[in-house]
């Protein structure tokens, strides 16, 4: 992830009103966690004209929809105005995951609780991040986990003014 991408992509939702939240490893980096990414995961809200406002933003960033893979045309803006689950889009100005049903949370609302704002980007707090992570049962969340957990124990004790 480059830190101007996120602040691009801040923007344009902002501008359209898109309800997200910066999750996994992008959020955890925006907290100040030391790791690098390839992509931004945001987890959106199905409500409403939402994804439909999520679209038009991605469009006007330049990513590109409906394209010919393997002979067959896919149809990714129709994925994300169904909100299938998890939409991974490529063909843009960077790489974007959007994720209408992460792991480990049941729905939008209950997301909500770990939302947080960090220098005007919504993001799920390092606890939302540890119970997607454990959730998903994959080896290298698994092996991250304790790392998170450390980062999260400094980020509290720094909040309380302790560090």
């Amino acid at each position: 992830m480059q830190t101007e991408d996120a602040y691009r992509l801040r923007d344009a939702l902002a501008e359209h009103g898109v309800e997200y939240m910066i999750i996994g490893k992008a959020a955890l980096i925006l907290q100040g966690f030391p790791g690098t990414t390839q992509d931004i995961d945001i987890f959106v809200s199905k409500e409403d004209d939402n994804p439909t406002k999520l679209l038009n933003s991605l469009k006007e960033l330049g990513f590109e929809f409906d394209l010919e893979i393997e002979g067959r045309i896919h149809h990714s803006s129709d994925e994300i105005l169904w909100g299938k689950d998890f939409v991974q889009l490529k063909n843009g100005p960077f790489q974007l995951d959007v994720v209408y049903a992460p792991d480990g949370i049941e729905s939008y609302d209950e997301g909500k609780k770990f939302k947080k704002i960090v220098d005007g980007f919504p993001i799920i707090d390092v606890d939302g991040v540890i119970q997607m992570k454990k959730a998903t049962g994959r080896a290298r969340d698994k092996e991250e986990l304790p790392r998170i957990q450390i980062f999260r124990d400094r980020l509290r004790r720094k909040e309380r003014g302790e560090d």
